[in-house]
This record gives C-alpha cells, sequence and structure tokens, in this order.
C-alpha cells in the first residue's frame, strides 16, 4: 500500500461517527490540493472488511458520489443515517450541521 492511500486512510479514520467530510477536505487537510480524486480512488480501493469508515466521505454537494459496486450507494446512506447523519429531499447532507472541522492538529494523523 502506498504511504499516500495509508494517510488518507488515517485522515479518514478521524471523522467521528455522525459526522462527514468530502473528498476535497481530506485532500486539503493531507496538504494535497485537487486531491479529491486520489482520494475517491483511495477509498474505492478499500476491502469490503476495512475498518476505515469510507462511508463518512462525500462530494463537496453533501452527496453520495456513484460507485462502481452495486448497492454501495444505498449502503453508504445506510451507515450515515444509522449514525445520526440526516439527507434532505434531495439526497444532500446539510454540511453546515455534519460536516466534520477536521482534527485538532495534524499530528493527529
Amino acid at each position: 500500500m502506498s504511504a499516500r492511500r495509508e494517510l488518507i486512510y488515517a485522515m479518514v479514520g478521524h471523522i467521528p461517527a455522525g459526522q462527514v467530510a468530502t473528498y476535497g477536505q481530506i485532500a486539503r487537510l493531507l496538504m494535497q490540493p485537487r486531491g479529491a480524486r486520489q482520494v475517491g480512488y483511495a477509498l474505492a480501493a478499500l476491502s469490503p472488511d476495512s475498518q476505515v469508515p469510507w462511508h463518512r466521505v462525500v462530494n463537496a454537494q453533501g452527496r453520495i458520489s456513484p460507485r462502481g459496486l452495486n448497492g454501495a450507494h444505498d449502503l453508504q446512506r445506510l451507515l450515515l443515517e444509522d449514525e445520526g447523519v440526516a439527507f434532505d429531499a434531495q439526497g444532500r447532507i446539510d454540511l453546515s450541521r455534519f460536516a466534520w472541522a477536521g482534527p485538532a492538529s495534524n499530528a493527529e494523523v
């Protein structure tokens, strides 16, 4: 596994239950501007038994991004709803309410 992916997984691992981060936010926190796609690729590469809370990462509009796996979209929504994250009628998450502020310091990663 690449060092970049390990950093992504570590950062995503800090997102608390009931909160979400965006792909771009994770990239910026890791000092990788314009790295949102790399975050997405890394999360898509996780094995099904991974403990990384991949479901807590959404796109910049607060929506679940389509995935290649059948049912992954529904699973992500169910996992988030189980943690108390609410969706509006258009399938968006209110980022002003549910967005993770990030770690207290980069030393936590």
